[in-house]
Protein backbone atom coordinates (compact mmCIF):
# COMPACT_ATOMS: atom_id res chain seq x y z
CA UNK A 1 0.00 0.00 0.00
CA UNK A 2 1.09 3.26 -0.73
CA UNK A 3 1.30 6.13 1.57
CA UNK A 4 2.28 9.29 0.32
CA UNK A 5 3.14 10.61 -2.72
CA UNK A 6 6.26 9.29 -4.53
CA UNK A 7 8.00 12.46 -5.30
CA UNK A 8 8.16 13.11 -1.50
CA UNK A 9 11.30 11.37 -1.47
CA UNK A 10 12.82 14.39 -2.89
CA UNK A 11 10.96 17.32 -0.82
CA UNK A 12 13.63 17.90 1.77
CA UNK A 13 16.60 18.44 -1.77
CA UNK A 14 14.07 20.96 -3.15
CA UNK A 15 12.76 22.98 -0.06
CA UNK A 16 15.33 25.77 -2.09
CA UNK A 17 13.30 25.50 -4.84
CA UNK A 18 9.62 26.17 -3.13
CA UNK A 19 10.83 28.71 -0.77
CA UNK A 20 12.36 30.53 -3.88
CA UNK A 21 8.66 30.40 -5.38
CA UNK A 22 7.14 30.79 -2.48
CA UNK A 23 8.92 34.25 -2.08
CA UNK A 24 7.51 34.93 -5.72
CA UNK A 25 4.01 34.42 -4.48
CA UNK A 26 5.25 36.67 -2.13
CA UNK A 27 6.36 39.66 -4.21
CA UNK A 28 2.88 39.17 -5.67
CA UNK A 29 1.00 40.17 -2.96
CA UNK A 30 0.04 36.13 -1.79
CA UNK A 31 1.84 36.27 1.57
CA UNK A 32 -0.64 33.66 3.09
CA UNK A 33 0.09 30.53 0.93
CA UNK A 34 2.49 27.79 3.13
CA UNK A 35 4.83 25.46 1.96
CA UNK A 36 2.71 22.72 2.32
CA UNK A 37 -0.07 24.16 0.49
CA UNK A 38 2.38 24.76 -2.33
CA UNK A 39 3.27 21.04 -1.93
CA UNK A 40 0.05 19.72 -2.03
CA UNK A 41 -0.97 21.81 -5.44
CA UNK A 42 2.33 19.91 -7.07
CA UNK A 43 1.57 16.21 -5.58
CA UNK A 44 -2.17 16.16 -6.52
CA UNK A 45 -2.10 18.73 -9.63
CA UNK A 46 0.82 18.99 -11.37
CA UNK A 47 2.05 15.27 -10.74
CA UNK A 48 -0.93 13.84 -10.20
CA UNK A 49 0.52 10.90 -12.63
CA UNK A 50 4.70 10.79 -11.00
CA UNK A 51 7.24 9.69 -13.91
CA UNK A 52 9.14 5.90 -13.07
CA UNK A 53 12.72 7.69 -13.53
CA UNK A 54 12.03 11.59 -12.45
CA UNK A 55 15.23 13.05 -12.29
CA UNK A 56 15.67 15.87 -9.56
CA UNK A 57 16.60 18.80 -11.75
CA UNK A 58 13.15 18.25 -13.47
CA UNK A 59 11.16 18.20 -10.28
CA UNK A 60 12.90 21.63 -9.56
CA UNK A 61 12.26 22.92 -13.33
CA UNK A 62 8.47 21.68 -12.84
CA UNK A 63 8.56 23.88 -9.17
CA UNK A 64 9.83 27.20 -10.84
CA UNK A 65 7.19 26.86 -13.78
CA UNK A 66 4.51 27.24 -11.18
CA UNK A 67 2.38 30.18 -12.17
CA UNK A 68 0.81 32.11 -8.91
CA UNK A 69 -2.39 31.80 -11.35
CA UNK A 70 -2.21 27.72 -11.63
CA UNK A 71 -2.56 27.95 -8.00
CA UNK A 72 -5.39 30.28 -7.21
CA UNK A 73 -7.21 28.32 -9.66
CA UNK A 74 -6.60 25.01 -8.05
CA UNK A 75 -6.44 26.53 -4.12
CA UNK A 76 -10.18 28.22 -5.36
CA UNK A 77 -11.84 24.58 -6.70
CA UNK A 78 -10.19 22.81 -3.43
CA UNK A 79 -12.18 25.59 -1.01
CA UNK A 80 -15.58 24.76 -2.92
CA UNK A 81 -14.90 21.40 -2.23
CA UNK A 82 -14.29 21.77 1.01
CA UNK A 83 -17.51 23.91 1.71
CA UNK A 84 -19.74 21.49 0.55
CA UNK A 85 -21.19 24.23 -2.17
CA UNK A 86 -23.37 22.91 -5.12
CA UNK A 87 -24.22 25.19 -8.15
CA UNK A 88 -27.51 22.61 -7.92
CA UNK A 89 -28.81 24.22 -4.64
CA UNK A 90 -30.92 27.20 -4.61
CA UNK A 91 -29.68 28.54 -1.39
CA UNK A 92 -25.91 28.03 -2.07
CA UNK A 93 -26.62 30.12 -5.62
CA UNK A 94 -28.29 32.91 -3.63
CA UNK A 95 -25.31 32.72 -0.94
CA UNK A 96 -22.77 33.15 -3.70
CA UNK A 97 -24.86 35.90 -5.14
CA UNK A 98 -25.01 38.36 -1.79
Amino acid sequence: MKIGHEYDYFRTEVKPALESKLDEFRLLGYEKVTEQELWGYLTKKKWKKPSENIRLFKIVEEIMAVKVSEYIHYATIEAFKGTGFAFDSEEDRRQLLK
